[in-house]
């Protein structure tokens, strides 16, 4: 059966998503005026996950898919009607991966004759995100009031074994890997010589990518650019004398609205087919977002996309399956989880390869790190941003020894055991040895079958592989040059992949159709009725930012708790180094 209501679309070599139940090859899309000015809003947070069912916007969720965001700058790229695309930027909550794929949408749209004017809306401390994508623009504005300082990067790394120290809580760590610093993060006080000699491998990569961005963007030389961020100028006068900015006005005092003008409620109406949209194939796109977990299911309590080994390996395996679809692009944004879970979904990419069914691309989006990025090598080609963080071929694990605490409570423990090992099994006091040797060989066990899949996946000695894993964290470029991606760039890339593959030009226009598929109506009504945590995502959602703005920590220590609040710490796990935030 012909689909003629699908969900995603990738229009020329972008993608291109719309409501599933718009008919994108009827017309009656709205009357825009040639020369028009198409206003286009930057905010917020942008997830890897498909729209959410109309029964969750009934209930107010207001999550936003990063593809729908790249669905309106693709849409601008083939509409001749549009001659200025105006970007409204506001804080912006996303990774250096997805900063890499607006600005690689907004050079798109430049090179299909679209002038592009950022104007940067907003007073922060730490704007430099929201100005890198801003230099993919032609033009810069800034509104007056506004503080976009450029003073160029910094990381911050926070180290909570003192916590532990204070309460009488010691926590025992065995980890394979020199590099896998996340055990610091959790137990340590401080950073490792290993853990800083990637910490600054990893900023120096994102500032030298970053300061060429401006210079290129600007129409600066190096020294100058080196030179004024070392000046560190914070006004907006400022950035105007150094060519950092053209200009601060009003938005409406930008002489791109002096055309009619299209705001993105009206262009959401438009339809591809009017633009002459005309799909060579169907490819499945599939989401690994989020914590890798054991399972089933596509939301977590707190309403975070979560990546469930059972869910994404089924979802994998049904497209494969499927007779309509022709290839397979499985999106990752996850910072890693279990050890056992991405084992389940390289099984089935691995079954997918054998059966010769369907090519399956692996794209990269934020973050694909240690069980994110495990998930993946069994796919066709890897492609990856070049700010992505990923690989962490590692593994560590934690078990956290009560007794202090219990002192200082004033409990009392008895423990009893058969097996001279059996402390093992318990947390109020250390270890023995013999269970500490038999932690260790769990640990390197997990890691030789990581590299293991790797260097099978990849095509590599598992030398190669030990030498660039060991845990440590590379930048999507880094990774490239080391060969663990095969490929720069995001979705678009990802989706040229796959049309070169199958013999098709690479720019051919596609339909994206998303797995695992949404429910109908009734069946969301019964999944709410029947008290499914799912259908109280949004709530759940509502009331974490709640307690954020309540209690206002740093936002690498919500990070930490999101991530972490998923995973079992009686168990290996495969998580980067749990904070790595590059402001």
């Amino acid at each position: 059966m012909k689909r003629i209501l699908p969900f995603i679309v990738i229009p020329l070599a972008a993608a291109l998503a719309f409501a599933g139940w718009r008919t994108f090859f009827g017309s009656g899309g709205p009357d825009i005026e040639p020369g028009s000015t198409l206003l286009v809003e930057l905010s917020g947070r942008y997830v890897e996950a498909p729209a959410q069912p109309l029964i969750s916007r009934v209930l107010g969720d207001t999550e936003r898919p990063f593809v729908g965001l790249l669905s309106t700058l693709a849409l601008a790229e083939r509409d001749d009607r549009i001659a200025t695309v105006v970007l409204r930027i506001r804080s912006l909550d996303i990774g250096w991966g997805k900063a890499d794929e607006l600005r690689a949408a907004i050079g798109r749209l430049r090179a299909a004759g679209r002038k592009t004017v950022a104007y940067l809306e907003l007073a922060s401390f730490n704007a430099s995100r929201e100005y890198y994508v801003a230099t993919a623009a032609d033009e810069i504005y800034v509104l007056p009031g506004a503080a976009i300082p450029v003073v160029g990067l910094a990381a911050e790394y926070i180290f909570l074994g003192g916590v532990w120290e204070k309460l009488g809580l010691e926590i025992e760590v065995s980890r394979a890997g020199k590099y896998k610093s996340a055990v610091e993060t959790i137990a340590g006080t401080g950073m490792s010589e290993a853990s800083r000699e990637m910490a600054n491998s990893l900023l120096d990569d994102m500032d030298r990518r970053f300061r060429t961005a401006i210079a290129q963007g600007r129409g600066l030389t190096p020294a100058t650019v080196d030179a004024v961020i070392d000046e560190g100028p914070v006004l907006p006068a400022q950035l105007v004398a150094h060519d950092f900015i053209d200009g601060v006005r009003h938005l409406r005092e930008l002489a791109a609205f002096e055309a009619p003008v299209v705001t993105p409620e009206v262009y959401a109406e438009v339809s591809p087919g009017d633009l002459g949209f005309e799909p060579v194939a169907h490819f499945a796109l599939v989401y690994g977002s989020g914590t890798v977990v054991a399972g089933k299911g596509r939301r977590s309590l707190r309403g975070e996309p979560v990546f469930a080994s059972e869910t994404v390996s089924q979802a994998l395996l049904d497209a494969a399956k499927d007779p309509e679809i022709d290839g397979i692009v499985f999106r990752i944004d996850s910072p890693g989880g279990t050890s056992f879970a991405p084992e389940v979904i390289w099984s089935a990419l691995q079954h997918i390869r054998a059966e010769g069914a369907k090519p399956v691309v692996a794209s990269f989006s934020d973050v694909a790190a240690s069980a994110g990025y495990y998930a993946a090598v069994g796919a066709d080609a890897i492609v990856s941003s070049p700010g992505t963080l990923t690989g962490s071929i590692g593994v560590f694990a934690l078990r956290p020894v009560f007794g202090g605490l219990f002192d200082k409570l004033g409990i009392e423990v008895e423990t009893l055991q058969r097996g001279k090992h059996a402390d093992f099994l318990l947390s109020s006091g250390v270890q023995s040895e013999g269970s500490r040797e038999r932690m260790r060989a769990l640990t390197l066990d997990i890691y030789d079958l990581f590299v293991g899949r790797v260097a099978e996946g990849r095509g590599l000695e598992r030398i190669e592989v030990d030498a660039v894993g060991q845990g440590r964290v590379w930048t999507g470029e880094q990774a490239h040059q080391a060969g663990l991606v095969d490929e720069l760039g995001g979705l678009h890339t990802a989706v040229s992949w796959l049309n070169r593959e199958l013999g098709h030009d690479e720019d051919a226009d596609v339909l994206l159709i998303p797995y695992p598929r949404t429910g109908g109506l009734s069946e969301q009504i019964a999944e709410l009725l029947r008290g499914d945590a799912s259908a109280f995502s949004d709530l759940s959602a509502r009331e974490l930012l709640a307690a954020r703005r309540v209690l206002p920590l740093p936002k690498i220590l919500w990070q930490l708790e999101s991530w972490l609040a998923e995973l079992p710490l009686d168990a290996p796990l495969l998580i980067p180094p749990v904070i790595v935030e590059i402001h």
